[in-house]
């Protein structure tokens, strides 16, 4: 490939992935996350031939764009919630909508101690950002993948911070314990609904943290099940749900654990996007 100024590199790879029928802003995510720069740095060096070894290791991130890679598994990386976590294809990329989730638990909670458990922590980016949030809170993670786990703890060292992780299933590997609050983003997609998702999410993305049986609730009646059962025991849960889920999810958690209340909250575009369990001291 001859010689290519920023500018030049990116307009090459924005015709690629529009012939391709891709989002090309990909184009501009994967040249600033290689190159470690902002925007702002980006439109100054527009003019500046790149070096040989970045147009070709950028050069390289397209084409794994072009085959169906999502952009943050090309750069090991995704930001939430200010911060950037480590990612591969044994955690799921987090989502923007999932920061609500935190900002919902950040405003309930008091900023003195108290006991948090992050079920099905993939990444970590839930716990961790509460707890870099809260440097007093007591974090706990648990994910019943070992791979995602040990991502979680890359992002723990990463990060500088003191939390416990445990691989297995929900509550399972906790079980005895008390917290003040549960949260969770457990797989909650039908897996009926696989022919209408995004083919690079279906293709890169762990199913184990995507899909869940009936109609996308399972996880959910298995964490209403051990939490009635009392394998934990917690004042507070939680959970993301898909956009569509929330009178099931809120008339489940309702007839399972005959909790204090049971709300369901929207997010910034008015969907469904968290259910808040407040439960009876026992």
């Amino acid at each position: 490939m001859a010689n290519m100024t920023y500018l030049e590199a990116l307009k090459w790879a924005s015709l690629r992935i529009q012939s391709k029928k891709l989002d090309d802003s990909a184009a501009n995510y994967l040249m600033l996350a290689l190159n470690d720069m902002d925007q702002t740095h980006l439109l100054m060096a527009y003019r500046e031939v790149m070096p040989d070894e970045a147009l070709q290791r950028f050069q390289r991130a397209i084409d794994q764009y072009l085959v169906g890679t999502p952009p943050q598994y090309i750069v090991g990386t995704a930001p939430f919630y200010g911060r950037n976590f480590i990612v591969n294809d044994h955690v799921l990329i987090p989502r923007q909508e999932t920061e609500e989730l935190v900002e919902w638990v950040l405003a309930a909670l008091p900023a003195t101690p108290v006991r948090v458990l992050d079920v099905g922590t993939g990444s970590g980016a839930i716990g961790l950002t509460l707890k870099a949030e809260r440097p007093d809170w007591q974090v706990t993670l648990t994910d019943i993948s070992a791979g995602a786990v040990a991502v979680a703890r890359e992002n723990t060292d990463r990060l500088q911070l003191n939390v416990e992780t445990h691989v297995g299933d929900l509550l399972q590997p906790v079980s005895g314990q008390s917290f003040d609050v549960i949260v969770s983003n457990p797989p909650y997609i039908d897996p009926q609904e696989i022919t209408v998702m995004d083919d690079d999410v279906v293709k890169s993305e762990p199913h184990l943290a995507l899909f869940a049986d009936h109609a996308g609730l399972a996880i959910y009646e298995q964490l209403a099940q051990q939490l009635a059962d009392h394998i934990v025991m917690t004042r507070h849960l939680f959970v993301e749900i898909g956009y569509h889920q929330g009178t099931a999810v809120k008339h489940l958690f309702e007839s399972v654990l005959d909790p204090m209340s049971v709300d369901v909250h929207q997010d910034i575009a008015g969907h469904d996007r968290i259910v808040h369990v407040m439960l009876k001291e026992n």
